[in-house]
């Protein structure tokens, strides 16, 4: 009786075989998915425009990249030659330039006559200096003693006062960095060393610094002149200048040279989003994108006098603990805030954007949820980011894209030293900045997913197909022992 079953005994074997081929060939093409990085891979590409003259460029990344690109950390962005082959990039953001604000502040001169100068080592002198109700210096003078008279008229010291503007604002301080001296008419040449001490209640004095004043005129009324003494930029309203080497005389005028650090943020673009329903009851979904590395966000309010506290998050699924659900979304809040618009004897009041913590700017969508539930305001959402710069190496056969829009793509993102080694910042800012041209969609929809992504699609609608063929093999070798122990029991009955 066995020898009627052989072809279906060896059915099984034959389903074996055959997943058993097919396995390699699924991996395979999963493999080769993986491993293909070509322009067709990639959702977007934008032409880049370049003079082909300099060998690195430099491109300000636009909004529609953060908008399209698929990775949080623009993993898959290439630049690709006109033969599709990859160039080095690194993305650079350049820090927050410090711009400061200069000038210049007139000293009032007071000299010090009739004591002995501090010229050749001698010990500074005792000063009597009296001064006004605001700070200001009103008179100097050197208590010495009995003095000789050739030495009543001598000068031995400067002292000068800047003013009460040399202090500046407590959240706007002033720095002066250097000293510069103008020198007397009716004399032609000149030259000494002169010391500055510095203080700000004229009774604490601390040396700041040491220069050689020195000028030379010739007959045409030129003059070669040495007239300034530099410093660490400090802060101070009042200084005593003495020398030790040279003939103190007082100059017809000192100017200090100021500076005034400005704080400076960096250059920010802003997306406005209008809301759609949330999940939740009351709750305002804002589309945005995985890419975007969210700084700032603020609110566009529209209503007249409103003050609106909200809490910014996104959704995150979790296991459910409800009977019969597996997952549920719930809202994680990131960062909490309260707009307002109010108008007020005749001005408009609005607040300012909030900053995310860092680390926390990247959400495919946001979520704002009202603290007041009887808000009906929908607001739009402003989110700040400052933008990267794509610096690339333009090797290979110009013209060059920018391709993106793939979320299986690996990184290939380099350091800045690996794409303009031995660059400084203030060339990596002079760089040639590449021109864009106009999206350019892939074969494929624009929603749609990449070839790889939609290569590992396949790769597992075959999988599955594996799968299915196995446990039909299952179902058939079943029924077949089925069958042959039913014929079996028939034969014994028999």
């Amino acid at each position: 009786m066995t020898a009627m079953y052989p072809p279906r005994v060896l059915a099984f074997p034959a389903v074996l075989l055959a997943a058993s081929l097919a396995a390699p060939a699924v991996v395979a093409s999963t493999a080769a998915a993986v491993k293909s990085d070509t322009p067709t891979d990639y959702a977007y590409a934008l032409p880049l425009q370049v003079n082909g003259k300099q060998g690195v460029v430099s491109l300000r990344l636009p909004q529609t990249v953060y908008l399209k690109a698929r990775t949080a950390e623009l993993d898959d962005l290439r630049v690709f030659d006109a033969q599709g082959v990859v160039q080095p990039h690194a993305l650079y953001r350049p820090p927050a330039e410090q711009p400061a604000r200069r000038g210049v502040l007139a000293a009032s001169i007071f000299p010090v006559r009739g004591g002995a100068s501090t010229v050749a080592g001698r010990a500074p002198i005792d000063i009597d200096i009296q001064t006004r109700s605001d700070g200001s210096v009103q008179s100097v003078q050197a208590r010495t003693g009995r003095v000789p008279d050739r030495d009543r008229a001598a000068i031995s010291q400067l002292i000068l006062d800047f003013g009460p503007a040399a202090k500046g604002d407590d959240n706007d301080p002033l720095r002066i960095e250097a000293l510069r001296f103008q020198a007397p008419r009716e004399q032609g040449s000149y030259s000494a060393e002169v010391w500055l001490e510095t203080s700000n209640d004229l009774k604490q004095w601390h040396t700041a610094g040491v220069a050689e004043l020195s000028w030379l005129r010739n007959d045409g009324a030129q003059t070669l002149a040495s007239d300034r003494l530099e410093l660490s930029p400090q802060s101070f309203r009042y200084a005593r200048l003495s020398w030790r080497r040279g003939e103190p005389i007082v100059f017809p005028g000192i100017a200090a040279e100021t500076v005034t650090p400005q704080s400076s943020e960096p250059a920010r673009e802003t997306l406005w989003i209008k809301p759609v329903a949330g999940r939740q009851a009351g709750d305002l979904v804002y589309p945005a994108g995985i890419a975007l590395p969210v700084e700032q966000f603020s609110l566009g309010l529209q209503e007249a006098n409103i003050v609106y506290p909200m809490a910014l998050g996104a959704y995150v699924e979790r296991p459910s603990r409800q009977a019969g659900k597996t997952t549920e979304w719930v809202f994680q809040p990131r960062s909490q805030a309260t707009f307002y618009r109010i108008t007020q004897d005749g001005q408009t009041r609005r607040s300012g954007a909030v900053g995310i913590g860092l680390g926390l700017g990247h959400q495919q969508e946001w979520v704002i949820r009202p603290l007041n539930a009887a808000a009906t305001a929908q607001p739009e959402l402003g989110l700040s980011w400052q933008a990267a710069t794509l610096i690339f190496l333009a090797g290979g056969t110009p013209p060059y894209t920018l391709s993106f829009g793939r979320s299986d793509a690996p990184p290939l993102n380099r350091t800045l030293d690996q794409v303009a080694p031995g660059f400084t910042p203030v060339e990596l800012r002079q760089l040639e900045q590449a021109q864009v041209g106009e999206l350019q969609v892939g074969r494929s929809d624009a929603a749609a997913a990449s070839a790889a992504s939609q290569a590992a699609v396949a790769a597992r609608q075959r999988t599955y197909i594996l799968w299915g063929v196995l446990l039909l093999g299952v179902a058939i070798l079943g029924g077949m022992v089925w069958r042959l122990v039913r014929q079996m029991s028939a034969g014994k009955e028999a």
